[in-house]
This record gives C-alpha cells, structure tokens and sequence, in this order.
C-alpha cells in the first residue's frame, strides 16, 4: 500500500513537472520555427531605433540655449523659454495655422481618392485593361518631387505653361496659378494627389483580396447591382483597413512634406505655403535658431500624438481600435 501511494505521487509530480515544461518547450519550438522571419525583421529594428528613437535624445535642445561650443548636453538650459518666443512670435503662428490648413485639406481632398481607386481596379474585368491603368497611376509615386515640381511650372506657369497658352488663346488673358493663394493651394492638393493616390490604392486593393466572391454571386443572384454591391458588401469589407489608414493619417495631420513645398512655393504665396518643415529649414537651418526649431518639432510631434489617441479612442468606440 504505502509502495503504491509513492508511486502514484512520483507519477502525479512528474505528470506536474511534464505540465510545466510544456509552454517553455511550445515556445522554444515556435522560436526555432520563426527564427528566420525574426532575423528578417532584425534590420526594421535597427532602422527604428537608429534613425527614429535615437534621435529622439535630440529634443533636449528644446529646452536649452543650445550652442555648437558646448554640444547638445553642455549648452546651458533655457526652460521654456523657446517655447515662450515660438507661440509668441507671428509668424511662427501662422506657420502652425497654415501646416494645420494644408494638412486637413490634404486628407479630406486626398484620403477617398486611394480608396475610390482601388474600388474601381477590384471592378475592372479586362486583366490588360487593369494593369495597364494601374502601371500607369502607380508611375508617378516613384518620381522624386523635383520632377513632379518641373511638371507642374511646365503646365501652370504664367508665362510659358500649357494650360496658360491654352486659356491665352481662348480668352486672350492668362491666370497667375502659382501665384495665388487659392489656385496654388488647388495645385498643391492636385499634384499631391496625382502623385499618392495611386500607389496608396495598393493598400486597399490587399484588403479588397481578402473578400469572399461568394458574397457578390449571392447578392447579384438577389438582383443587386453593382452600386449596392460596392456599399454593402465592398465598403465594409474594407471598413478596418479605411479606420487603420485614417488613424495613421492623424498622426501626420502637423507634417506637411518638405520636397512638395519647398519646390512649388514662391514669396508670393509665402503666407499659405510656409509651413513647419520650410520653417526648421529657414529659421533652424539657414538662421542658426536650433532650440526654437526643435521646440516647433516637439510641439508637432506632440500634437501628432494626440490626434493619433484621440481617434484611436474614437475608432475604439465603433470596435474599429487599431490598438
């Protein structure tokens, strides 16, 4: 009796010991088993962490009277004192106003159209057709904006551009296009979009993948057309890929690319076309003011942050959280 007892809890002891080494022995096996897919991602971390949280050291300079003598963490400290000189100065305000203006327009005018796209490639049935169309918009994402800025000056300049030579023969006048507020404003979201829109579409037409076709036979069997099919069926299968883009969008909603701005803008329209990126280039870079520089990126990134809670928040409420 007492030997059977014994041997029944050496077995339960080892029936405990077999149990608690399962997870350790799981999760080994799933290492060996995803190692090469993490020595893949391996080069994505050092590239985050050398080129986007190192740098982050750098803010510091916000906070002090920063000076190349000294270094980043020898100069002398200056409280809040650049923050104090950038809300304090008018045109540091307006340059925060008119990236804030630049970047709500450029989601509500350019955020549909990759969407819209996609809808329309998922709809096409002739393979030559489609690949054509597609190459086509796709093109554009790979040209730098120094190309793309040439190609606009080409078509709206006032003097010698197409569209001015057009309208030159037709109503003997031509339009500033680049120099006025509202038509270069038009121009800056056109070619934003000409050069995104298409290559963005990527993105949704994955998502659009992942529909069962099924859902489109049964409901053309129930007489449904095609406008019925694309808000019932291609809509909402794509409805968490259009809340995680928009969420990321959000994020970017103070940070209006340098290279666009920088090549379309001219004195004339400065008081719409300075934003924070030619703002760091003119006042940081060119003008030596690096603390009152790296205190409008804090703020930026700052404001970007909470915009990227806020509509997680927000998107968490309809079971759309990206986290």
């Amino acid at each position: 009796m007492f030997n059977t007892d014994k041997a029944m809890r050496h077995k339960r002891e080892a029936d405990a010991d077999i149990t608690s080494q399962a997870p350790r022995r799981a999760l080994r096996r799933r290492l060996r088993q995803n190692l090469p897919w993490m020595l893949m991602f391996l080069p994505v971390i050092a590239y985050f962490l050398i080129f986007k949280y190192a740098p982050m050291a750098g803010y510091v300079i916000a906070f002090k009277n920063y000076n190349f003598t000294d270094g980043v963490f020898g100069s002398p400290w200056a409280g809040f004192h650049n923050f104090e000189m950038l809300f304090s100065d008018p045109s540091s305000v307006s340059t925060i106003r008119n990236t804030l203006a630049l970047s709500l327009l450029t989601i509500v005018a350019g955020f549909p159209f990759p969407i819209m796209l996609a809808v329309m490639f998922n709809e096409v049935r002739r393979l030559w057709f489609k690949k054509t169309v597609q190459t086509l918009l796709y093109l554009p994402h790979f040209l730098s904006w120094v190309v793309v800025g040439g190609l606009v000056v080409t078509l709206f300049s006032q003097e010698t551009g197409i569209i001015n030579m057009w309208l030159e023969r037709l109503t003997g006048s031509t339009f500033p296009f680049l120099f006025h507020e509202g038509s270069w404003i038009a121009v800056f979201l056109g070619s934003g979009i000409w050069k995104g829109a298409g290559f963005g579409a990527i993105i949704y037409l994955a998502a659009l993948s992942t529909i069962d076709p099924s859902l489109y036979e049964s409901t053309a069997m129930d007489g449904a057309g095609k406008w019925r099919q694309i808000w019932h069926i291609t809509l909402p299968g794509i409805r968490s890929t259009i809340v995680l883009m928009l969420i990321l969008s959000m994020g970017q909603i103070m940070e209006v690319g340098f290279d666009q701005i920088f090549v379309l803008q001219n004195p004339t329209v400065s008081g719409i076309a300075e934003v924070i990126s030619t703002y760091v280039f003119r006042v940081g870079l060119q003008g030596m003011q690096f603390g009152l520089t790296t205190a409008m990126g804090l703020f930026e990134s700052l404001v970007g942050l909470i915009l990227v809670v806020t509509a997680n928040r927000i998107a968490r409420r309809f079971d759309q959280q990206l986290w």
